[in-house]
Parts: C-alpha cells; structure tokens; sequence
C-alpha cells in the first residue's frame, strides 16, 4: 500500500468517506461482494475504468472498496432532484445534457482525467444480463484521446441482485474483478493500426475475459 505521499489527484472528501462506510457493509451483509485486482491500478495517476454495465448499481460496484473517488457522467435532469443533485454534485458526478449526451460525456470524461480522476464508464450504454454486449463505437473516441492506463473491469451478479425493471436488491453474491492496467502506448499502437471499431474491440475482449473470470465465482 503506497503512502500518502506517493498518491496524487483528487482524495475522498468527507461525503464520499461517510457515504462509503454503509455501502460497504450493504455489501458485505445483504449481498455480498467480492472485488479482485485493485492492486492492478496505479494510486499515483488518472485512469479510465471500462467495465460491462448489469445494473443501476455498477457505479457503487466499482468505488465501494476504493480509496479514492471515481468520477461519473450522468443525466442533467438527476441533477435537479432535491438531495440527490446536492449528492452527485458533491461526489464528482458530472451533469451532460441528453440533447448532446454523446459529446458531452466526451469532453466530461477528458475534463476528469485531465484533473487527476479514475473515470468509470459503461460503453454498452445500457444494462445486460449475462454475458458483455457491443460496446458502442462512440466510446472510440475517448480511448483514442485519453493519455492514461485503461482498467478493464468485469462485473458477474448484479444483475441478479438488482434485475433490470425491479426495485428490490436482492441478497446475491456479486463478483467484480479490475484487470491489469492497458499502457497508453498499447491503446495508441491499436489506435494507429487498426480501426475505431478494432480499438473498442481490442478493450471489451478484456471486460469479456474478466467478466467471465468473475462470472465463475458467482
């Protein structure tokens, strides 16, 4: 575990660690979560975590057992629910308008890893069951501009603790596994040789492999 010292970027403030606290025991007593691999990410630098999407909870899945935020996108109109806007705006949540929701999470995601920020994104762009489904092209292009490690993500269970169209967590077992980290110069080699959709190819046949992996263990 690196010392204070060797981290930089941007720290947990206050609401993140006080709102941390009970959903980590959430997930330790009601559905049980078992998170693999974060070592495999430098506390040191930003980076892009690409992970396949199963529920409304992935975003949660991901920071719960983190010791530094993860910066999100999310509808503008979230923004004007009373409490809820105060929370995303106080957690590192960006507003995009869904008008120029593709270009807007763009520039978001940049922004955030420009400031110092691990950035989790879900570039199916909807929740799935079972297996990864395509990503969407439109992911392309943050890949090919961002200069940072890209974490693929595999995430196996939540879509059966929280079924899509259901309101009830359910107690499962939840499995997430954070793979070793893809350098920025392996991201450009794949950017200059090959195609758009060759690079989202290259990045979701990692979230495939650990998604599987964690899908074992569920």
């Amino acid at each position: 575990m690196p010392t204070p010292e060797a981290r930089s970027g941007p720290v947990r403030n206050w609401i993140w660690r006080i709102g941390q606290w009970p959903v980590s025991v959430f997930f330790r007593l009601w559905a049980p979560l078992a998170v693999e691999g974060l070592e495999n990410i430098d506390p040191t630098k930003p980076g892009l975590l690409v992970a396949n999407h199963q529920s409304y909870l992935d975003p949660l899945l991901l920071a719960v057992r983190m010791d530094r935020p993860v910066s999100y996108v999310a509808r503008d109109s979230l923004f004007r629910i009373p409490g809820l806007g105060w929370l995303l705006r106080n957690t590192h949540v960006t507003p995009i308008s869904r008008t120029a929701a593709r270009a807007a999470t763009i520039r978001a995601a940049l922004q955030r890893l420009e400031e110092g920020f691990l950035v989790g994104i879900f570039p199916e762009g909807t929740r799935c069951s079972g297996g990864v489904s395509e990503f969407r092209p439109g992911v392309a292009a943050i890949l090919k501009r961002c200069d940072v490690p890209v974490y693929p993500v595999g995430i196996a269970g939540a879509d059966r603790v929280l079924p899509r169209g259901s309101w009830f967590i359910r107690p499962r077992r939840i499995r997430v596994v954070f793979g070793p980290a893809i350098p920025a110069g392996e991201m450009g080699a794949v950017a200059t040789h090959g195609s758009k959709f060759e690079l989202v190819d290259f990045v979701r046949e990692r979230v495939v492999e650990l998604h599987d992996a964690a899908q074992k263990n569920v």
